[in-house]
């Protein structure tokens, strides 16, 4: 952006990190967006060591580079870029993605009808395969993600954050990512956050993006007909989930559910550590989800306290975009027991 140029209405921000093999298709897919207005692109990269910052500055003299001297995550790099950014709206997209051409037009188009903030995502392909991968996700009572298909607008529980559309005034009213949770889920929490606020979270069946799934953080998908997953990714998982049901769950749901899920948990925990002959899983994932509850429970009390404070829908509403049958249960008759590596 040059000093006469107008302020641009939209910024899209890239966290990156050792994605010189991913950057490229990334940026340029949002350089020939077919809109009408003017977009940023912020890139924060997270000290990576492949040569990302050298490659951007040199290919991309236009975009915003944020040099992170330390890799500080997800979350912290959002937050970076997002308190930097210029635009009236803030596109959130994964490196390891890219939009299709008339992404932020659509995305744009709608967030104006609307006339009232909300969160908007697009319907997301495998950009191995171009295979749809959903159209949003609805959500079970343990906040796993159902993918949904549907072609018409939706409600929806969960916009993934790898394209996730807001204007810049809900980003702040929510307060941006929380920098202690890591990666996994903050996603998820903003968007219930914002139902909460009686906000909405809706899924566009138009336009999308290409995403090169489990490049990040690995697994999370379904390979030869078996769901694989790493174990770092489901400790995340299984511990980011249940932080946002204890800040996000109305009561008195999340007094009956909590304590069923971490029940669950740990029924899960022991059987797929005496199916796989594995103690350590059950240690890492599912005792060391119970300990960090314990440990951040002072805060989690205090955030919840603030959150349920500002609650302006009603408990039917809130639970509308949830399915109330496991989720796990259908892979686990799909695609029988997950691999852990």
């Amino acid at each position: 952006m040059t000093m006469n140029s107008p302020p641009p209405l939209c910024s899209v921000l890239i966290a990156n990190y050792n994605g010189i093999g991913l950057i490229a298709e990334c940026i340029d897919s949002v350089l020939v967006q077919d809109c009408d207005f003017e977009v940023e692109i912020i890139v924060h990269d997270d000290a990576s060591s492949d040569g990302s910052v050298d490659f951007i500055r040199q290919r991309y003299p236009q975009v915003v580079l944020i040099e992170s001297r330390d890799n500080v995550g997800f979350c912290i790099a959002n937050n970076r870029m997002a308190a930097q950014a210029q635009g009236e709206f803030l596109l959130l997209l994964n490196n390891d993605a890219s939009l299709l051409p008339d992404a932020l037009g659509t995305l744009h188009r709608r967030a104006v009808a609307l006339n009232q903030p909300a969160i908007l995502g697009l319907p997301q392909y495998n950009a191995a395969d171009g295979e749809l991968i959903d159209i949003g996700s609805r959500l079970d009572p343990f906040l796993n993600p159902i993918p949904s298909f549907s072609n018409t607008e939706q409600e929806v529980g969960l916009v993934i954050g790898a394209c996730f559309w807001l204007p810049s005034s809900l980003w702040r009213e929510l307060g941006g990512f929380p920098e202690w949770f890591g990666s996994l889920a903050e996603d998820m929490l903003l968007c219930l956050l914002a139902r909460l606020r009686g906000y909405s979270v809706l899924a566009l069946p138009v336009s999308g993006f290409r995403h090169w799934v489990g490049t990040s953080l690995g697994g999370g998908k379904v390979v030869a007909g078996r769901l694989a997953t790493k174990a770092a990714r489901r400790v995340l998982s299984e511990r980011n989930k249940s932080y946002v049901m204890c800040l996000t769950y109305p009561a008195p749901f999340f007094q009956l559910l909590l304590p069923l899920h971490l029940l669950l948990l740990l029924l899960e925990g022991l059987a797929l550590a005496a199916l796989k002959r594995d103690l350590g899983l059950f240690r890492r994932i599912y005792l060391g989800c119970l300990i960090s509850l314990w440990r951040q429970r002072r805060r989690l009390c205090a955030l919840r306290s603030e959150a349920q404070g500002k609650r302006r829908c009603g408990r039917g509403e809130f639970f509308g975009v949830f399915d109330w049958l496991p989720h796990k249960l259908r892979l686990l008759w799909r695609h029988g027991i997950p691999e852990i590596r």
